[in-house]
């Protein structure tokens, strides 16, 4: 492409902004183009180099108003990994650059390093080739998952493998159980946004904690109950005012918990692109061996992605193999992505408002239910992943798993769903009433 003579020499005093640029990864940032040449052809790019070694990007094209100014907040992008007004496109449509291997997926583990972005302007609409291109003007933003203020707090008794973040201040705070999904390992990012929030959040390893990696003995239901124990009395949470918050997995631990557990009694629980279908007198292992007789059902993309929803097909009808949500006792908030190639949750789902409406406690069901929405449902501006590579802690097996959705849509559903969990947990968990009771 030619330069445009407007640009030529020191005549070019193009600024790029951005605000906030420290600020939450679920914080919309302005970012504007100034004192361009009207009407220049112009590409807004974003950076990201990840802590696994791998650089992500997204980019969007653009033309200078009368002004010389672009304002990614408000105007249009005619192409590149997003189009239309979209004022975080810079953030939830990052992919891998061209050249990565595949299967990657974006997802923060050191939450006390910001996910940095180097924001930068080039002339013209480019698609590729950035490394060998001069930006016009960049500047650097930061993106954090923890608020100045927020501890972080190794937990290590009872045998626990956990890390609680408190909220700035004295306390006591609510307190939210954070369980995520099957691919193990301590995830720290939503627990660290939610106390940035004002909750106290514990981020909870049960697949992959010390005590299993010692002994290779996957944890029983006790070691729930003495994480839900260990926040109970602790000084700073409020110990009558716990929800359980489950992606994926985590969700089956939750709805056993608070259906089952005489210890667990949760204030509210979020299900998160989730399940009831378990063997309910059964552990995680024993989730595991279930969800494994039926692997002949998986399914296979053209691209070679695993498709696991069928795994759950047909919604069993015996309680043996469910949780009788009709002994739901707390309010329930479910999330869906009903493009959720992993997890049969839209069915779930259905069958959950089912039971709930046949035993009477319908009332504590709210279900949110996002079109072209896949399994990942993350915090906001957290690029979509559609499939990546996944080792499930069930099998060990290193595979390329299908999420599905579509990446504005499924954007989209994050950004809404965040913030109605929000007003779900400050509504129920700064409620008078006692831990798990409702008026009928």
């Amino acid at each position: 492409m030619e330069s445009d003579p407007r640009m030529d020499g020191s005549r070019c005093l193009v600024q790029l902004s951005a605000h906030p640029t420290r600020g939450l990864m679920d914080e919309k940032i302005t970012i504007v183009v100034q004192k361009a040449p009207p009407g220049l052809q112009l590409t807004v790019r974003s950076l990201h180099p990840c802590e696994d070694g791998h650089s992500w990007e997204a980019f969007g094209h653009y033309v200078s108003d009368s002004t010389g100014t672009v304002d990614v907040s408000q105007d249009l992008s005619l192409g590149g990994t997003y189009s239309g007004v979209e004022p975080m496109g810079l953030l939830w449509s990052l992919r891998p650059v061209p050249g990565s291997k595949p299967g990657l997926r974006l997802r923060k583990m050191n939450v006390q390093t910001p996910l940095g972005l180097t924001v930068s302007v080039y002339q013209g609409h480019q698609n590729e080739g950035f490394a060998d291109l001069v930006p016009l003007a960049t500047v650097e933003v930061e993106r954090w998952y923890m608020a100045p203020g927020v501890r972080r707090v190794n937990v290590t008794e009872d045998g626990l493998s956990a890390t609680l973040f408190l909220p700035p201040g004295p306390g006591p705070f609510p307190g939210i159980l954070d369980l995520w999904g099957g691919g193990g390992k301590l995830v720290e990012m939503r627990a660290a946004l939610l106390a940035s929030h004002g909750f106290a959040s514990m981020a909870l390893d049960y697949l992959t904690p010390k005590i299993t990696l010692e002994t290779g003995k996957m944890v029983g239901n006790d070691y729930f109950e003495k994480a839900f124990k260990v926040m109970e009395k602790h000084p700073q949470i409020v110990g009558n005012s716990i929800a359980m918050v489950g992606l994926s997995f985590g969700t089956c631990v939750a709805f056993k918990m608070a259906a089952y557990s005489q210890v667990v009694k949760p204030r509210c629980v979020v299900s998160i692109s989730g399940s009831h279908v378990q063997p309910v007198d059964g552990t995680v292992e024993d989730m595991f061996k279930f969800f494994h007789k039926n692997v002949e059902k998986t399914r296979v993309s053209e691209a070679g992605e695993k498709i696991w929803r069928d795994l759950l097909l047909p919604i069993p009808t015996d309680l043996q193999f469910k949780v009788d949500m009709g002994r739901m006792r707390c309010p329930l908030l479910v999330i869906v992505g009903e493009d959720d190639q992993n997890w049969a949750t839209p069915e779930s789902a259905a069958d959950m408002q089912e039971m709930m409406s046949r035993a009477g406690n319908a009332h504590l069901l709210t279900v949110l239910s996002y079109p072209n929405t896949g399994h990942l449902i993350e915090p906001p501006y957290s690029p979509h992943t559609r499939s990546s590579g996944f080792r499930s802690v069930g099998s060990r097996e290193k595979v390329l798993g299908l999420w599905g959705g579509d990446t504005a849509a499924h954007s989209w559903a994050q950004e809404d769903a965040w913030k109605k969990m929000l007003l779900f947990l400050r509504e129920h968990l700064h409620s008078r009433e006692g831990p798990g009771l409702v008026h009928q």
